[in-house]
């Protein structure tokens, strides 16, 4: 996917997103045009060594972060009461 520029906000959002355990990578890549590649040099770029680290421990096979190994009956990026409404 062709890098493009991206806001103070859009980085800050792809990666609350990456650390989201439920966001797959395809989710991004449909909001940000960032394949997973494209993802973790934006996470080894703007994270400390030591919390990229941690994040690529987190993630690497995590079933969850690919939604062609998810479940079929999961349908949603987040838990539904993640986002509480007022």
């Amino acid at each position: 996917m062709k890098a493009r520029f991206l806001s103070e906000s859009d980085v800050s959002r792809v990666i609350e997103m990456a650390w989201e355990d439920r966001t797959p990578f395809e989710a991004i890549a449909a909001l940000y045009d960032l394949n997973e590649p494209a993802v973790i040099r934006l996470m080894r770029r703007e994270l400390t060594a030591a919390s990229f680290r941690c994040w690529r421990k987190r993630v690497t096979g995590r079933v969850t972060k690919h939604a062609r190994l998810r479940s079929p009956d999961i349908t949603r990026a987040y838990c539904p009461t993640q986002y509480k409404h007022r």
